[in-house]
């Protein structure tokens, strides 16, 4: 550890002013703000130092909670009714107990905060044991325990193959998750300089968190389960508000699909071959000379027609905007930005140049709101034409030359009149770049819920965009880590994310591919992308056999789109991820709290994807309960590992007893029809439930009440069924006019009743189907 720092040392003085506690001690003040039972504040506060919460945070005003106060001669005590703060005053030091009296959390004695005596990093140090594991810590590479790991936090175009011990990444989200044994508890470093964390690869004794400048400001979550802290954390940063239904469907994206005609015989191939798709991708060759905001009338001689041929097929079209402008005098969008004064600028006063696509370019300064304002305004006339999204890169901000590939940490950013350098803006640039898109999309469509994808962010990013973790490569070790990096973002409140299905760069071979897309049409994001000079990537390019596969699984997507659109809507309610590792919901199984090549799909679908070639089995860990083979119907007892057949044609799903899956007919792309039946999968257990949540899935009219929700429950018995449909919220005009109840695995039963009245069913194979008319009265 550096010697060179300062550290609070001795208490002074206590000041309390309701839920805030201020302690005075020898180098700084220490403040500490309660916020709910399970949620506090600390600031380290130097002299003259004013802390101010970045963008990250939300909700900025809590009910006030006055806190119970013990003061003792040693130490100074702070009680809710989940946890205890114990404050040491000589030095200072804090310990939080829960409850039950277990210790959660410590700051390392004596150099538990600390700053430097000279420069300007601040930090946190905590006590090590034995027991910690870590995860979080957004999109990182590597396995989902993090413990005995280094990570760096500085948003980074990393181009080069992203393995285990890769530094540095696109997105930078300081929410650290710790599990204590069976307790778990989050730490969120709101900093936004460049910041690391390291859990344990120094010392077997501490962990810290520092940033080489800004406050020390941070915020403490306890569970003791990991959906509380997950929960509580995005009420703090915030969650995402339901995306259009149609950017949950399949995405098709290419560097790059041109010229026009290209474009079209895609979008052609897929309706001809009756492969379902909702979105195509246009890269940056669409653009004049790589220009923001223009189309190359060579390549694209009408792109109005083209969105307008597209749209009648189905097809939505996001194209990619990048925030370099070309250094252009005969380019409005340069002369509009230099006569404004709305760049980046050195400090000097001269914008700031650095090569991208385009060559010479200069930047937006997206600290500004007028900067902001003015570019969601190019974004609100670029779309439109008939653009349905925005696609946002190399907002890192990336640059193509240089070792650092972003500009120099000196420039200036005049943020709204408390100018920054670049060091604390840098993480923020993405975010910002995104907010700006997404106000001009509402501005052009403010009825209609907008769509942005973006590389770089920050934490809070769920509220503005969708994210992929950007350039990965054809590799079955991509594919494999792609379970580990978006379950974590999602444990780190970034619910809509994806990777590249296929990988981006090099070369997929047909079985790579086709193992991709059976794992991908389980991304929240689905979206297929690949480079320049590689192979074509779409569902047919690799023969017969893998065209079959990826049909086949592309429309179970389409199928399960009303169970994965109320997993986003659960999302908007509760931050719940929507990817989630295993640990999320089987806390207390040692067993998954490092499993790395399984995942969940909300409570009731566990996916097990072959992520090796040649395999035609995998082994497959149950957790406890009891689990249904989703292809066979076959039923397994939990807490034990089996060995499950999977040929090329078959990925493992199972599903939970007593769950109930709600399913869609196939469709080529959201809104071809009216879906007039919904398919509800009961799987039999104890007792099955679920809370169906239906609305347009375009407008914001379900901000006013307008959406539907439906509580079904089963109860089993022997050889019969007790279903129960109490219809809760009834605001939304649904096209829906049958359920369709399949009885899984239920063929034998005697008596099914429906809200108290018998009911008959067909047996189909060995499942008993009931078709129900919505509007009947049982």
């Amino acid at each position: 550890m550096n010697l060179d720092w300062k550290y609070p040392g001795k208490i002074l003085n206590t000041v309390i002013d309701n839920n805030e506690i201020q302690f005075v001690a020898e180098n700084c003040v220490v403040q500490i703000n309660i916020l709910t039972d399970d949620l506090f504040q600390v600031k380290m506060i130097r002299p003259e130092e004013e802390i101010i919460d970045s963008i990250a945070i939300y909700k900025k005003n809590w009910p006030m909670l006055k806190p119970r106060i013990i003061e003792k001669e040693k130490y100074f005590e702070i009680e809710t009714n989940k946890l205890r703060l114990r404050i040491n005053y000589n030095p200072y030091r804090m310990e939080v107990y829960d409850k039950e009296g277990d210790l959660i959390l410590a700051d390392l004695a004596h150099k538990g905060l600390g700053f430097e005596k000279e420069g300007s990093k601040v930090r946190a140090v905590k006590a090590l044991t034995l027991e910690d594991k870590f995860y979080g810590l957004g999109e990182r590479t590597g396995f989902l325990n993090k413990r005995g790991e280094y990570h760096e936090l500085w948003n980074f175009d990393q181009s080069s193959p992203h393995v285990h011990s890769t530094k540095h990444m696109y997105k930078s989200i300081p929410f650290l998750l710790g599990l204590r044994g069976k307790k778990a508890y989050g730490i969120f470093f709101d900093n936004t300089f460049l910041s690391r964390f390291d859990l344990g690869k120094e010392s077997e004794d501490y962990f810290y968190f520092e940033a080489d400048g800004g406050s020390l400001n941070y915020y403490v979550f306890y569970g003791p389960s990991l959906k509380t802290v997950v929960q509580r954390y995005t009420e703090l940063t915030g969650r995402i508000e339901l995306p259009p239904l149609w950017a949950l469907g399949f995405q098709q994206s290419r560097y790059s699909y041109f010229p026009q005609d290209k474009v079209y015989e895609i979008a052609e191939t897929f309706r001809k071959k009756e492969i379902p798709c909702d979105v195509i991708y246009l890269d940056i060759d669409y653009m004049d000379g790589y220009r923001v905001f223009t189309w190359d009338r060579e390549r694209f001689p009408d792109p109005e027609k083209m969105l307008a041929d597209l749209k009648e097929q189905g097809f939505k079209v996001v194209t990619i905007v990048d925030p370099g402008i070309k250094k252009d005098p005969d380019y409005w969008i340069y002369n509009e930005a230099m006569e404004n004064r709305y760049l980046c600028m050195d400090r000097f006063g001269f914008p700031f140049v650095g090569k991208v696509w385009p060559g010479d370019s200069v930047f937006p300064d997206f600290s500004q709101t007028e900067v902001r304002e003015w570019w969601a305004e190019k974004n609100r006339e670029f779309v439109k034409i008939g653009i349905d999204g925005i696609w946002n890169d190399m907002n890192e901000p990336a640059l193509l030359e240089g070792e650092s590939k972003t500009m120099p940490l000196d420039i200036i950013h005049k943020n709204d009149g408390r100018e920054i350098t670049h060091a604390e803006f840098h993480n923020l640039y993405g975010t910002y770049m995104s907010i700006a898109a997404k106000a001009g999309l509402l501005k052009a469509r403010p009825d209609e819920r907008p769509f942005v994808l973006t590389r770089a962010s920050f934490a809070g990013i769920q509220r503005f965009a969708a994210v992929w973790t950007g350039d990965n490569r054809s590799f079955w070790e991509h594919m494999a880590m792609s379970i580990p990096m978006l379950t974590t973002l999602g444990l780190s409140g970034v619910t809509f994310a994806g990777a590249d299905i296929g990988g981006f760069d090099f070369d997929a071979n047909p079985e790579l591919f086709a193992r991709w897309i059976q794992l991908g049409i389980c991304y929240p994001f689905c979206r297929v992308h690949s480079a320049v000079q590689t192979r074509d990537q779409e569902p047919w390019s690799f023969g017969p056999e893998v065209e079959k596969v990826a049909k086949e699984y592309i429309s179970l997507r389409y199928r399960l789109l009303p169970y994965l659109y109320n997993l986003f809507y659960r999302a908007s309610i509760t931050g719940e991820p929507i990817m989630q590792p295993l640990l999320f919901r089987y806390q207390d199984d040692e067993k998954v709290h490092n499993l790395n090549d399984q995942f969940m799909l909300g409570e009731a679908i566990m996916v097990a994807p072959v992520l090796h070639p040649g395999k035609d089995s995998r082994a497959v860990y149950l957790p406890e309960g009891e689990w249904y083979d989703f292809h066979t119907g076959e039923k397994y007892s939990g807490r034990r590992s089996i060995l499950v057949d999977a040929p090329l044609s078959k990925m493992p799903i199972f599903i939970k007893a007593g769950s109930i899956i709600p399913m869609y007919p196939v469709v080529n792309y959201i809104g071809e029809k009216e879906i007039e039946e919904l398919s509800l999968l009961i799987y039999p257990g104890p007792e099955a439930e679920y809370l169906y949540y239906e609305d347009d899935g375009k407008s914001f009219d379900y901000w006013e009440g307008k959406y539907n929700l439906t509580s079904f429950k089963a109860e089993f018995g022997h050889k019969s069924v007790n279903l129960t449909i109490v219809p809760q919220v009834n605001e939304y005009d649904s096209p829906l006019k049958y359920y369709k109840i399949i009885l899984k695995g239920m063929a034998d039963l005697n008596k099914v009743m429906v809200n108290g009245v018998e009911i008959e069913g067909i047996v189909v194979d060995n499942d008993l189907v009931i078709k129900l008319p919505v509007d009947e009265k049982f």
